[in-house]
């Protein structure tokens, strides 16, 4: 790609850039406090310390204590982690609940655990992408050891009603965890509140403008919790291994900038969304929205072209420096149509042509501009073919 030419990055759920602030924050990590954490000398508790301070800072975004985070490799590690501990906590409950629109991190270990013996419940949704929380709460059962829904959906921004679907699982007094990954920094979250009865929910870093490698699981404090890597008594006993003390000092400054700048969030990435969406609906014929466009995050838009492939689409964008997806950043390549588009009830045919577009606060107006007047463009060409 040529230097000459500034990427156009619209694919901020697949990853972000790094925020320089966070890059500042973490660059001392990896050169001059490069001790262990755990070492008893000063130096170490120097680094300790620093761990401590980006800990404050993840809780405080989450709206929780700082002693309820627990500092992960990634988001995929912390939904995992979430599921293998409700399992192994009580061996008479080996029945999970899921939705058929989870992340790849959900829907992969619920094949594998569904090849073991355990049994998983997948509920569907509706055209919204939403799920019925009146189904959901049949499908609990007293061998049921968690029950797990995303908070934001990463191919169409849909936002589920977490408080409600939280809520009936706790009086079924079962786990309830939330891979939140997109949801984090992009909108208010509250664990505190009384009316939240989430048990864990996940973060990953690159998500929220900090390097990869680097996630939370949030483990609320009332809740059981088992280990899943073991070793050294890291993370107060919940993960061993020695921490990556740089990313999570990154992590700790991330979170507090996505604080600071989710009004911002919520009004200017938001306009620059509708006004990317608006325009797309009005100048290309046989374009649609695919989900709820009411309950969503403020970043996100999946839109299916009718008639194109969007892989042609993806090609003929990045010849022009243009970056979006088809779906999913850990599915790209899969010769099988969007899961989440097809649970939604949409045709082979609606989710082959669709692409997501996702913005983020380092987006501007004349990016969007350019990409309003390349892709009426590129549609035009395909459809001529």
């Amino acid at each position: 790609m040529s230097k000459k030419e500034p990427v156009i990055y619209l694919d901020n759920n697949a990853t972000t850039q790094v925020d320089p602030a966070v890059v500042e924050e973490m660059l001392p990590y990896l050169t001059e406090f490069y001790g262990n954490p755990s070492s008893a000398y000063t130096f170490g508790s120097q680094v300790a310390k620093a761990v401590d301070k980006a800990r404050e800072r993840v809780a405080q975004l989450l709206g929780c204590k700082p002693d309820e985070i627990l500092f992960t490799s990634c988001g995929t590690e912390s939904n995992n982690s979430a599921i293998a501990s409700a399992l192994t906590l009580d061996p008479d409950r080996q029945h999970i609940v899921t939705t058929r629109v989870e992340h790849s991190a959900i829907m992969k270990q619920g094949e594998w655990l569904a090849k073991r013996g355990y049994e998983v419940t997948w509920l569907g949704v509706n055209e919204q992408g939403q799920i019925d929380p009146a189904e959901l709460e049949r499908a609990i059962r007293p061998d049921t050891a968690i029950v797990s829904v995303m908070w934001a959906n990463n191919e169409t921004g849909v936002l589920s009603p977490i408080h409600e679907i939280a809520s009936i699982v706790h009086k079924k007094k079962v786990f309830f965890h939330s891979d939140a990954v997109q949801a984090v920094g992009k909108i208010p979250i509250n664990l505190a509140a009384e009316h939240s009865h989430v048990n864990f929910l996940s973060v990953s870093g690159h998500k929220l403008h900090c390097p990869k490698g680097v996630g939370v699981l949030y483990v609320n404090h009332r809740s059981k919790f088992n280990p899943y890597l073991l070793g050294g008594g890291q993370e107060h006993g919940k993960r061993a291994g020695t921490e990556n003390v740089a990313s999570i000092v990154a992590l700790g400054k991330a979170c507090e900038l996505a604080g600071q700048s989710m009004e911002q969030e919520n009004r200017e990435v938001r306009a620059l969304r509708d006004e990317f969406e608006n325009t797309i609906l009005e100048k290309i014929p046989g374009t649609q929205v695919n989900g709820d466009r009411e309950h969503r995050l403020p970043n996100t838009t999946s839109i299916a072209f009718e008639g194109i492939d969007s892989e042609a689409v993806l090609m003929l964008l990045d010849k022009n420096h243009i970056c979006c997806s088809a779906g999913s950043a850990c599915t790209t390549g899969s010769l099988h149509p969007s899961h989440v588009l097809k649970a939604m009830g949409f045709s082979t045919e609606r989710a082959r042509s669709s692409l997501r577009f996702s913005f983020s606060r380092f987006n501007t107006k004349a990016e969007v501009e350019k990409a309003l007047h390349l892709l009426p463009q590129i549609i035009a060409k395909l459809r001529s073919m």
